[in-house]
C-alpha cells in the first residue's frame, strides 16, 4: 500500500540521532516529517500544522510526555504513538489512559514501527480532520484548549483543575447540551453524578472570572434542570 504523499508526521524527540533517523526513513517513504524537540514546541506544532500523526517520545525536556497528550486530547483526535525508552507497563497503561494510540518502546524495529505508523496513518484517513480549533475565541476571552490557559482582555485567568475540567469539557462540546450527570461524571468521577449543587458552584466561580456580565451569562449558559452549554 502506497503512502499518501500529503501525511504529516510530527516527531517530537529531544535525541538528535532518533529525530533524524526518522526523519531520513521517514522522508524516504513519502511522508511530510515536522519535527519538535520539546513538549512546548509540539503542542505549538500541533496547532499550527495539523499533522496526520504524531510521533512522541515521553522524556521530554519541559514537559513530561504524558502531560502532552492529555493537552493534545483536549481538543483533536491526532493519532499519537508514543516512542519511548520507559517499557514498564505502568508507564504504557498511563499514557495509553492518557489518550496515546499506540506505544513502541526503545530501541524500536523501524519495520515495526513503520507498520504501525501507517495503520494510524490509514486511521486518521477513514477519521478525517476534527475541524477542532485549539483556541477558542468567545470575544471578552479565549481558551486555549492545547496549552489548558484561559486569557480575558489580553492577560491570562487563573483556573482551578476542577474550573478548567468543567470548562474544557462545555467547550469540547461547544453548541451542545452537556448533561448535569456526564459533567459531574468526567470531572469528579462516577461517584459524584448526583451532587449537582457542585456545578452551580463551579459555573458561578466562572462566570465571575470570564464573563463580562455574570449575572447575564453569554457564553456559560445553564438549561435548568438538565444541564449547560457554552456558546460563542
Amino acid at each position: 500500500m502506497s503512502v499518501d504523499r500529503t501525511a504529516r508526521v510530527l516527531v517530537v524527540d529531544d535525541e538528535p540521532q532518533i529525530v533524524r533517523a526518522l526523519r531520513i526513513n521517514l522522508n524516504a517513504r513519502g511522508y511530510q516529517v515536522i519535527t519538535a524537540h520539546d513538549g512546548t514546541a509540539a503542542l505549538k506544532a500541533v496547532a499550527e500544522t495539523k499533522p496526520d500523526v504524531v510521533v512522541l517520545d515521553l522524556g521530554l525536556p519541559d514537559l513530561d510526555g504524558t502531560e502532552v497528550i492529555e493537552g493534545l486530547r483536549g481538543w483533536t483526535t491526532v493519532p499519537i504513538i508514543v516512542l519511548s525508552a520507559r517499557g514498564d507497563s505502568a508507564d504504557k497503561v498511563q499514557a495509553l489512559d492518557a489518550g496515546a494510540d499506540d506505544y513502541v518502546t526503545k530501541p524500536f524495529g523501524m519495520d515495526e514501527l513503520l507498520a504501525r505508523l501507517r495503520a494510524a496513518v490509514r486511521r486518521s484517513a477513514v477519521h478525517g480532520a476534527d475541524g477542532a480549533e485549539a483556541v477558542v475565541d468567545a470575544g471578552s476571552f479565549t481558551v486555549d484548549l492545547a496549552a489548558k490557559k484561559v486569557r480575558r482582555d489580553g492577560r491570562e485567568v487563573h483556573l482551578t483543575k476542577t474550573e478548567w475540567g468543567v470548562l474544557e469539557m462545555l467547550v469540547r462540546n461547544r453548541g451542545r447540551l452537556v448533561a448535569q450527570k456526564q459533567l459531574l461524571h468526567e470531572v469528579w468521577g462516577p461517584s459524584y453524578e448526583t451532587e449537582s449543587h457542585y456545578l452551580r458552584v463551579y459555573l458561578a466561580q466562572l462566570r465571575r472570572k470570564l464573563e463580562p456580565e455574570p449575572s447575564r451569562p453569554r457564553h456559560l449558559l445553564t438549561e435548568p434542570g438538565m444541564g449547560y452549554r457554552f456558546e460563542l
